[in-house]
């Protein structure tokens, strides 16, 4: 954790956290167990930091759960993940009635298995009114996938008349992404001691501060989450600019 001064922070808790949950695998491995088994440990760690999130007050959590580039792993590995997403989000919606969070997904879904995409619809449905936390979940999902589609999608209507080419600006952009209505994050947090982005959220990272925790995934908890928190409110934001 950076040295913090104390005194008043400089900035307020931030409104939206990115978190790109990096670590079963070696957690399972570490432990003689199965691939699955560190995949199961990692759900189990989203469940807890979520409820522990939406406690502190937190308005938006995004996690990178599967990328686009994960289809090439195993197809053991890869079923194994989509078994546990669905197991997943059965509990989430037998839960949904006593939980105040609500939960909706990012990402190209139509690769998903139709079942898998019936889960998520309802799951969204049940809690679009809920009062707390926003729980995003990236499945499916690649930053390059996200702004290709959005450019397309423009295209389309830039073809058709009804955008201009000059028309098109950082709004625009941002009303043809998977996150249109969602606030940039102020905090990306990586476990696992990896140090760098994957394809995530690369337009809404732009001035986001970094958090690299050494932590595997499955042994990240809400405690490592407020430490990080609070060293992102002494940080120095600047965005480009200078201050006297």
């Amino acid at each position: 954790m950076d040295q913090i001064n104390p005194t008043t922070p400089i900035n307020p808790m931030p409104r939206h956290i990115a978190i790109i949950m990096d670590g079963n695998g070696r957690w399972a491995k570490k432990r003689g167990l199965p691939r699955k088994a560190g995949h199961k440990a990692g759900a189990d760690a989203l469940e807890k930091l979520a409820k522990g999130a939406n406690e502190l007050g937190l308005e938006h959590l995004t996690v990178y759960a599967f990328s686009t580039e994960n289809w090439k792993r195993s197809d053991e590995e890869v079923a194994g993940i989509m078994d546990l997403l669905r197991r997943y989000l059965k509990e989430h919606i037998k839960a949904a009635k006593r939980r105040n969070f609500k939960v909706d997904m990012i990402g190209e879904r139509s690769r998903l298995a139709p079942d898998i995409q019936e889960q998520i619809a309802t799951l969204e449905n049940l809690t679009k009114d809920r009062p707390g936390l926003n729980l995003h979940i990236a499945l499916n999902y690649g930053g390059r996938d996200e702004l290709l589609r959005a450019m397309r999608a423009m295209a389309r209507e830039v073809a058709a008349g009804s955008l201009q080419p000059e028309q098109i600006d950082e709004e625009v952009v941002k009303r043809h992404l998977d996150t249109k209505d969602i606030p940039d994050p102020e905090l990306m947090i990586r476990t696992s001691g990896e140090e760098r982005i994957s394809n995530f959220l690369l337009w809404q990272l732009a001035y986001a501060e970094f958090d690299f925790s050494p932590k595997l995934w499955p042994d990240y908890t809400i405690e490592d989450l407020k430490e990080a928190i609070y060293a992102y409110q002494y940080r120095d934001r600047r965005f480009g600019g200078r201050k006297e």
